[in-house]
């Protein structure tokens, strides 16, 4: 989808959320990953000015050397801002500045980014940072498609409700009449003990609150900060359960039919009972 009506055919993908915590970058990083396993050249850039995660949970923090303001203001050219990414070919990264503060971005300058990033690239990952202000309202203006996330507890599915509302209302499509933002839910820490306990509102209740199409569910995991503190995307670990929704819910987004898996409580087999494990 192009930014200026030319024939470019990147797809913008923001990943979103109504508030922080949810594993919004874990999630950017991890599809990123999984979209450029696949073959397609993707570029992850970090909207979060200011705080900047991305470059953390990608293992390249000590790569930084320009970030996405310097090349909104000149001050650097896009492939010396952006990072390859040693593990996956096809996956390049454009950080965050740490030192500037959310008005270092513009309209114009996020759309020269973006337009110049179309040239190269399929698929462009905005990891947006929570809520609705500045910095989030940059990252899902140009989106052809959003995923937000959130997490089975009822002020964060309340967030999203609102962060809907914007992506509705406040992208450039709805200003110029196009087609819809292509929405997509990513549900993340679920835990299916915790559900049927009644703790956490199960799938069905964050649906029906929603009403967006489920991309995946991704289940509360030790792997997911394990990763994060080795700076490797969890899609990589393929022995854990969270890296292997993670694949299931890039599948999808892909246009591939998924089970839904890792959503009942496990039981324990005869040994693990007899172990205590």
């Amino acid at each position: 989808m192009s930014l200026s009506g030319d024939t470019t055919l990147a797809k913008i993908i923001v990943v979103t959320s109504g508030k922080g915590g949810v594993g919004k970058t874990t999630s950017s990083a991890a599809i990123g990953t999984g979209i450029a396993l696949k073959g397609h050249k993707t570029v992850i850039i970090d909207f979060d000015v200011g705080l900047r995660n991305l470059d953390l949970i990608m293992g390249c923090e000590r790569r930084v050397v320009y970030d996405f303001v310097n090349v909104i203001n000149k001050e650097a050219t896009l492939s010396q801002a952006l990072i390859k990414d040693k593990r996956t070919k096809d996956l390049f990264i454009l950080p965050a500045s740490q030192t500037r503060d959310k008005d270092a971005l513009t309209i114009e300058g996020v759309q020269g980014v973006l337009e110049e990033l179309a040239k190269d690239f399929e698929y462009i990952i905005c990891d947006s940072p929570a809520g609705i202000e500045k910095g989030a309202q940059m990252a899902l203006y140009f989106a052809d498609a959003a995923i937000v996330v959130t997490n089975p507890e009822v002020s964060s599915v309340r967030d999203s409700d609102r962060i809907l509302g914007i992506l509705q209302s406040k992208s450039k499509r709805a200003e110029d009449g196009k087609e819809p933002i292509e929405e997509h839910l990513l549900l993340t820490r679920y835990h299916p003990g915790r559900v049927a306990l009644g703790e956490m509102l199960s799938v069905s209740d964050v649906e029906d609150i929603l009403a967006i199409p489920l991309l995946g569910v991704i289940p509360e995991s030790e792997a997911v900060l394990k990763a994060s503190n080795q700076g490797t995307p969890v899609i990589l670990d393929t022995d854990s359960e969270a890296g292997l929704a993670y694949m299931d819910a890039v599948d999808r987004l892909m246009g591939e039919e998924r089970p839904l898996r890792f959503l009942e409580v496990q039981k324990k087999g005869f040994i693990k009972r007899l172990l205590g494990g």
